[in-house]
């Protein structure tokens, strides 16, 4: 994320760890790579594929939209010369009424696409931070890192709980995998 935001969790970690040597023997630290986790996990990879299967039907209908524009700027070429000016305005206004039209579409596909990712993922997300805690509580760690936002450029295998936050949550929900996603369907369309 941001360098602020690595220079604080490396400054949170630094004191923790110096404030007193006993305490220091007593620190333990781990990573997790939530996007990793999420990408991986049975509920992720179902968000992510209708993810896909939206951004395609609506990159299709982008296509067909740019596929008409086009053909509508290459039948003002062809008929500039035959066309009175008026009709050329008009013509050309049209066109450039049309090529907002679909600018606002992306836009709004754009929208539409991150809204769903982030209302896919949230619930997930939410459950894998709640695994995070128990682990944390019961394995005694004193910080759990996000891997991508924590400035995290190596760790130690051991310490990298990915693998067991993934192997748990898939674990814990894979009854309510199929509830959650059919109400998260509902939303999709």
């Amino acid at each position: 994320m941001s360098l602020k935001r690595h220079a604080i969790t490396l400054l949170a970690a630094l004191i923790v760890s110096s404030v007193a040597p006993e305490l220091y023997a007593q620190t333990k630290i781990a990573v997790v790579d939530l996007q990793r986790a999420l990408n991986e996990t049975d509920e992720g990879r179902t968000a992510k594929n209708r993810l896909k299967r939206l951004f395609e039907r609506r990159q299709r209908e982008l296509d067909q939209a740019q596929e008409k524009l086009k053909k509508m700027k290459e039948d003002i070429e062809r008929q500039k010369n035959v066309l009175s000016r008026e009709a050329l305005e008009s013509r050309l206004e049209e066109y450039q009424k049309a090529f907002i039209e679909l600018q606002s579409v992306y836009v709004e596909y754009q929208r539409e696409l991150a809204e769903k990712e982030a209302q896919l993922t949230k619930v997930i997300l939410e459950r894998m931070t709640e695994i995070l805690r128990r682990i944390g509580q019961s394995d005694g760690y004193t910080l759990i890192v996000e891997r991508n936002e924590g400035g995290v450029v190596w760790v130690p295998s051991n310490l990298d709980l990915t693998d067991q936050v993934i192997q748990t949550y898939n674990t814990e929900n894979r009854s309510g995998t199929m509830s959650t996603m059919s109400t998260m369907s509902t939303t999709m369309r």
